[in-house]
């Protein structure tokens, strides 16, 4: 897992909104669009039956983080693990939702959904801008038999301090040395090349409206907005498409009995079935909260969702945890105040 600094983490959204007035049994939450298409369906189908309505802003890890280092929100959630120090200095307890793959997206005209094939050196040599267009030989050598266009690419990043990015660059930064080097993995880098987009939804709206973008997001915008994927060869050299199963196979390698405060880091899983960029994406509760009974909520909003939500989850091609998890979980609920 990669590490941030404390002073980073503060600065990763400076401008921190006011807190959010309460009413009645209402939760705020504020951070990762990773995440945020199942909060929004949890919340519509949780709401009858716990009577718990939550107000989620998705505006990037980033800003979830620092909103909840001010207490602003009642919790912040983020694609990126939050390391145990600064965990520490904030009083915070770190839990994973859900765990999602981020897709490779493309528009290419004429060439469909998982047809093109791609490795995460090539992706890393494209957002380093060495490679410009899509008939590049290292492109046409993995793609026998597709016709390539001579089609300039545009390699779309998000403008916004983002957990996904985290994701991707530190999986780029595991297939090339040089972006290792000179890039490495944050939750927000000075992009070489590439035109920006604001959050989840404003990338995918940006590859589908450029004619020869590639860009990175999670699963359900990829669906939303009805955009091809690439295929991205794994750890074990195959071939893979972004699926539930994939998703599932790489999720199943990792090892959160020895991860500390469930830091679990998915990418680049063995397995010959696994696709090879994911990650879990975490929630951020006060251990000393303005008012317990706000963090009884959400943690109630939460086992509800670990417990109903499974099928919804599954729907927007997110991989819920596994029921130990769940249950390590809810034991680390119980240090919290307002706890039952």
């Amino acid at each position: 897992m990669k590490r941030i600094s404390l002073a980073l983490a503060i600065a990763l959204a400076a401008a921190a909104a006011a807190p959010l007035a309460h009413a009645g049994s209402a939760i705020s939450g504020a951070g990762s669009s990773f995440a945020a298409p199942l909060y929004a369906r949890w919340a519509a189908a949780a709401a009858a039956a716990t009577g718990i309505a939550l107000r989620y802003q998705a505006i990037g890890s980033g800003a979830g983080i620092n909103r909840i280092l001010h207490r602003a929100v009642d919790f912040g959630a983020s694609d990126m693990p939050v390391p145990a120090d600064l965990l520490a200095t904030y009083g915070l307890l770190q839990f994973p939702s859900v765990i999602g793959g981020v897709d490779i997206l493309v528009n290419l005209p004429g060439i469909g959904a998982d047809r093109l094939k791609l490795t995460g050196p090539v992706l890393a040599r494209i957002y380093l801008g060495e490679i410009t267009r899509w008939n590049d030989p290292a492109i046409v050598a993995l793609n026998p038999g597709l016709s390539l266009p001579a089609l300039a690419i545009t390699a779309v990043h998000r403008l916004d301090g983002s957990g996904t990015t985290f994701v991707f660059t530190e999986y780029l930064g595991m297939q090339s040395p040089r972006w290792k080097a000179r890039i490495g993995a944050s939750t927000a880098i000075v992009w070489p090349v590439g035109v920006a987009a604001k959050g989840s939804d404003g990338l995918a709206r940006a590859v589908g409206r450029i004619n020869g973008a590639i860009g990175y997001a999670e699963s359900a915008y990829a669906v939303r907005a009805h955009l091809s994927t690439a295929l991205l060869r794994n750890k074990a050299g195959m071939f893979v498409a972004p699926t539930m199963a994939a998703f599932a196979a790489a999720a199943a390698s990792a090892d959160w009995a020895r991860a500390r405060h469930f830091a679990v880091d998915l990418n680049d899983q063995p397995g010959a079935a696994s696709w090879p960029i994911e990650s879990a994406s975490f929630v951020l509760l006060p251990r000393d909260p303005k008012d317990p009974q706000q963090n009884a909520l959400v943690t109630r909003f939460f086992d509800w969702g670990f417990r109903h939500g499974g099928e919804i989850a599954e729907g927007l091609l997110y991989v819920p945890l596994p029921a130990p998890v769940q249950a390590a979980i809810r034991a680390a609920w119980k240090t919290l105040p307002g706890q039952e």
